[in-house]
C-alpha cells in the first residue's frame, strides 16, 4: 500500500513519506498542525486513495480510553433481570463494541481515525497505549481477548492544544502539517476552485498572507477559511481592484471569512487610526 495523494488532496512530499512510513512501520501516524490545515481530511483521503473503509472516533473532552474498546451496561442488565428477560443471561448482550474493537474484527484492513486526541483527559493517550501497540485487549465481562484480524492503518489527529505523554510519542510516527506555501495554497485552491482567475487569485492571496502576517493577530485564518472567503469571493464576482482593504478600517472585502474574533477586527482597525495619524 502506497498513499500519493488524490485528485481532491493535494498532498505535499513530505506528508506523503509520513503517511507510507507509518504504514511500513505499522504504528500511529501522529499528526499535528494548525485547526484547517487538513488533518481530519487526511484520514478520509488515505482510506479512499487505497480504497479502505474508514472508522472515525471523534474525541471529546469526556471521552474515555474505555469507550473506544468496548462499554459494558450493567444498568439495562440489572432492569432486564427484573424483568425476567431472557437477554439476561447472555452477558455479550450488554456490551457495546467501541471503534478499535470495530477496527480490529473488520475482515479486511480499515482506516482508524482517532481525531483530535488533544482534547481528551491527559490519561486517555496512556489508556490506549497497550491496545495500540499489541491490537488486542481484553474483556473482562466475557472473559474473551478481541485481537485485530489485520492491522488497521491508525491516524491520530491533534491540534496541539496539550502536550501528550512521551511513551505514548514514542510509539508513533510523527508529522506536522506546516501552513501552505503560496505555491501549495495556490494548488489547493485550483482543487477547490478550479479555473479561479490568476489574476484574483494572486491578489486574494496576497491579502491573505498579509493578513495571516499581521502581528498581534490572535488566530490566523487557516486554509479552509480562505477557501471560504475565495468562495464567496467568485460567488460575488469580485475583480482584484474589488479586493484593496477599507482605508479606513484595513479590513479586507468579507472579512468575516477569515477573521473570527472581535479582537482581531479591533486590530485591523487601530491599525488603520495609527496610519491616518501618521
Amino acid at each position: 500500500m502506497h498513499f500519493t495523494g488524490t485528485k481532491s488532496y493535494v498532498a505535499t512530499q513530505d506528508l506523503m513519506v509520513a503517511v507510507n512510513a507509518a504504514i511500513t512501520l505499522e504504528r500511529p501516524l501522529l499528526v499535528k498542525g494548525e485547526p484547517g490545515t487538513g488533518k481530519t481530511e487526511l484520514a478520509r483521503q488515505v482510506a479512499n486513495a487505497l480504497d479502505l473503509a474508514m472508522i472515525e472516533w471523534n474525541i471529546k473532552s469526556t471521552t474515555k480510553a474505555q469507550q473506544g474498546l468496548y462499554e459494558y451496561d450493567a444498568v439495562s442488565r440489572l432492569r432486564d433481570s427484573q424483568l425476567g428477560d431472557e437477554r439476561v443471561h447472555d452477558v455479550k448482550n450488554y456490551i457495546r463494541k467501541g471503534k478499535l474493537w470495530q477496527a480490529f474484527e473488520a475482515e479486511s484492513r480499515v482506516v482508524l481515525l482517532i481525531d483530535e486526541i488533544d482534547k481528551a483527559d491527559i490519561e486517555f493517550p496512556n489508556d490506549l497505549l497497550q491496545e495500540l501497540d499489541k491490537m488486542e485487549f481484553h474483556v473482562y465481562e466475557t472473559g474473551e481477548t478481541i485481537k485485530a484480524k489485520i492491522r488497521p492503518i491508525v491516524i491520530i489527529t491533534s491540534n496541539n492544544e496539550k502536550d501528550l505523554p512521551d511513551a505514548f510519542l514514542r510509539r508513533c510516527f510523527f508529522h506536522y502539517i506546516r501552513f501552505p506555501d503560496p505555491d501549495t495554497l495556490a494548488k489547493i485552491v485550483e482543487v477547490h476552485h478550479p479555473g479561479i482567475k490568476p489574476r484574483l487569485l494572486e491578489a486574494a492571496l496576497t491579502q491573505f498572507y498579509e493578513i495571516r502576517e499581521t502581528n498581534g493577530l490572535k488566530k490566523k485564518p487557516s486554509t479552509s477559511e480562505v477557501l471560504d472567503w475565495l468562495k464567496l469571493l467568485l460567488a460575488e464576482d469580485l475583480t482584484p481592484e474589488d479586493l484593496k482593504a477599507d482605508p479606513s478600517s484595513l479590513l479586507p472585502r468579507l472579512h468575516g471569512a477569515l477573521l473570527k474574533n472581535e479582537q482581531d477586527v479591533q486590530l485591523f482597525e487601530k491599525l488603520a487610526f495609527l496610519n491616518r495619524r501618521r
